[in-house]
């Protein structure tokens, strides 16, 4: 089950009959030419690596028709920046700052990756995008099959990528790795934008933040017990009857099983209907 964690509470969020999970109709199944992934060589020292980065951005920056997206993500008193700065031929560049609480790093950095494809993407006669990251390995969580807690942000950019590859032949999207470690001059710039907002966390601690939750878990246990209290004629039975047979239905005995977990996996994780 996935999940889409937001301040005081916890909502679902798993698509399971998404079309950009289904197999044969995948974007990785459609389009596998127009992606590409290129990690940092760990051979080769940090001048070299920063040296690709800079021949990759120089021939890029020639061209009107790419955009080179920088990301870069960092979390303080439980507050998450994200940041993207944009670059275009003969364009301005565009930076964006987001900010998110109580999420964890890959979720950020997914995020930052997420808003800078939907940028780049929409911008006039773009038809090459270039995705220049320190989390490579968040990237590639765009294009996992397997189900994980990020399905919401995947899926929406699995579609800003299928407009995308669908409008033009040509166009395509690369993923570049910048290590942190390389301080290369743009992801430094971005990195410098994330860490300079000092934002205030919205809740004062941990304790505020457990505290929260328990007041949500406590809420749904209440109405859970005044809904069985609200039920007549067919006592305490959530389901109808197909008959008008109104007789108390006798429970079958549950050997070692506690009822209060089946309980709270049904506040947290609501059964779907198809």
């Amino acid at each position: 089950m996935d999940s889409n964690n937001k301040l005081y509470g916890v909502f679902p969020s798993f698509s399971p009959l998404n079309p950009e999970f289904n197999p044969g109709s995948r974007i990785i199944d459609i389009f596998p030419d127009r992606i590409s992934f290129n990690l940092a060589n760990k051979a080769k020292n940090k001048s070299s690596c920063s040296q690709q980065l800079d021949n990759i951005t120089i021939q890029s920056s020639m061209s009107p028709h790419t955009a080179i997206v920088v990301s870069d993500a960092s979390i303080k008193n439980d507050i998450a920046t994200s940041v993207l700065h944009i670059h275009i031929y003969d364009q301005p560049l565009v930076k964006t700052v987001h900010h998110a609480a109580f999420v964890t790093s890959i979720e950020a950095e997914l995020f930052t990756i997420r808003c800078g494809i939907n940028q780049a993407c929409n911008k006039a006669n773009i038809s090459k995008v270039i995705v220049i990251t320190d989390s490579i390995h968040v990237a590639k969580k765009i294009f996992d099959t397997k189900s994980h807690p990020y399905q919401i942000h995947m899926s929406v950019i699995l579609n800003e990528l299928r407009q995308f590859f669908t409008k033009c032949q040509e166009n395509h999207i690369e993923f570049w790795e910048c290590p942190s470690r390389l301080r290369w001059r743009l992801h430094k710039s971005a990195d410098r934008d994330s860490k300079l907002f000092k934002p205030i966390s919205i809740l004062l601690n941990k304790i505020s933040w457990d505290y929260c939750k328990k007041v949500n878990s406590d809420n749904n246990i209440k109405l859970w017990k005044m809904t069985f209290q609200a039920l007549d004629g067919k006592e305490r039975h959530f389901l109808d009857l197909v008959d008008d047979n109104l007789e108390t239905i006798e429970l079958s005995k549950l050997k070692k099983v506690d009822l209060t977990y089946f309980l709270v996996f049904s506040i947290y994780f609501p059964i779907f209907y198809f």
